[in-house]
């Protein structure tokens, strides 16, 4: 499915109008469902709006963050309804994940049969306990960076846009080494499901956790950005827009460095500034 659209619009230039072809990111909704290795119904585990593309990471990055994947042997296959019946452009939307029996477990008890909006993350989170267990310590990744690096990513990071070049209406994360690589990055047209599928294909590659790694997003840092860098054990977290309260309580307790404002060669620090270096000479 393609995640762009074009369509025919009426537009207003310098007094004018003009009729033009525009792209448009296309959301459409993507139905989770869980199945066990041991047998039984398959049903419905949530729906989630979102631009396709991706789609086995984002359910992965998605299961992973709400706890219902523990380890990459927990996810036991991932694929379309096999049913020879249903219309093609419903298979298109629809994945099947299979669980190993903790998993589905875990999942029966979390399933929510409600639709996620393409701005909504982890609905169901409504505390910092509930996210942090007692028995699950803050980070305590040591790496340092530079302002200076910092302050390159989100223009590193923008290059490598391509839905958004043409449409102008998709967010993007970033994962970087901390020497600043660009490692990842999905674009859709909601900032958690870019997170989920970013960390999904790391989850899918067996590389978790992420614990010498810089997620950068195009948004803002909501609290469920950071609930699902924490839950990937990745320590910095970077927005070129606000954070907001519960972000920076959850950073905070987390022991996750959030960075917000990130743009023009500025940016403030809302939690656990230690792993960015003072005065540090610029790189080249």
């Amino acid at each position: 499915m393609d995640p762009v659209e074009r369509v025919r619009v009426l537009a207003r230039e310098e007094g004018a109008e003009v009729e033009r072809e525009d792209a448009l990111a296309v959301e459409e909704p993507l139905e989770i469902r869980i199945a066990s290795e041991e047998g039984g119904p398959v049903s419905t585990f949530v729906t989630t709006m979102r631009t396709p593309g991706n789609d086995e990471e984002l359910a992965a990055g998605l299961l992973f963050a709400e706890g219902v994947l523990e380890i990459r042997s927990d996810l036991r296959a991932l694929e379309r309804p096999s049913d020879p019946r249903i219309d093609p452009e419903l298979k298109a939307n629809v994945l099947v994940v299979t669980l190993g029996a903790a998993a589905f477990d875990r999942a029966a008890r979390l399933r929510r049969g409600t639709v996620m909006g393409s701005a909504c993350g982890v609905c169901g989170k409504t505390s910092i306990e509930n996210v942090i267990p007692s028995d699950r310590p803050p980070l305590t990744c040591r790496f340092t960076m530079t302002p200076e690096l910092l302050y390159e990513l989100p223009q590193r990071l923008r290059e490598r846009q391509s839905l958004f070049a043409r449409t102008g209406g998709l967010h993007a994360a970033g994962l970087f080494s901390s020497e600043g690589a660009l490692q990842e990055i999905r674009e859709d047209i909601g900032r958690h499901n870019a997170t989920d599928k970013v960390v999904g294909a790391c989850l899918l590659r067996g590389e978790l956790p992420l614990s010498d790694r810089i997620l950068v997003v195009s948004g803002r840092a909501g609290f469920e950005i950071v609930q699902k860098a924490f839950a990937a054990g990745i320590p910095v977290v970077a927005s070129v827009s606000a954070p907001s309260s519960l972000a920076v309580a959850l950073a905070d307790t987390g022991g996750v460095t959030l960075v917000g404002f990130l743009r023009d060669r500025r940016f403030n620090v809302y939690a656990n500034a230690e792993r960015i270096a003072k005065n540090a000479p610029s790189r080249t």
